[in-house]
């Protein structure tokens, strides 16, 4: 198992409206390089280098997760998928959407 992946996904709502999960240090650095510069601040700033010190160092993942969470939440892009998203349940509610 990748060391570097998150205890749980983050799920974020990208310009196109499509919801993404970033499940790793990897996944999250990737999303916040490709972030607008004209939209970084302070937030999206601390969010940058907890990541990239985990990245990096012993820096824990879990403070670099919860940076990333505050930093989604903060522009609102964050998504809670407390209530199952459509593509993780089946038709019916029964699971899969397959007949065998």
């Amino acid at each position: 198992m990748n060391d570097r992946m998150f205890d749980s996904p983050v799920f974020v709502k990208s310009e196109n409206s499509l919801i993404q999960e970033i499940a790793c240090l990897e996944d999250a650095l990737e999303f916040l390089y490709a972030w607008p510069r004209n939209r970084r601040g302070t937030i999206f700033e601390t969010a940058l280098r907890a990541c990239q010190r985990a990245f990096d160092s012993g820096y824990p993942l879990t403070a670099a997760r919860d940076a990333f969470c505050g930093f989604a939440k903060s522009v609102k892009i964050l998504e809670d998928v407390s209530v199952p998203l459509p593509w993780m349940t089946g038709k019916g509610g029964r699971g899969g959407g397959l007949t065998a």
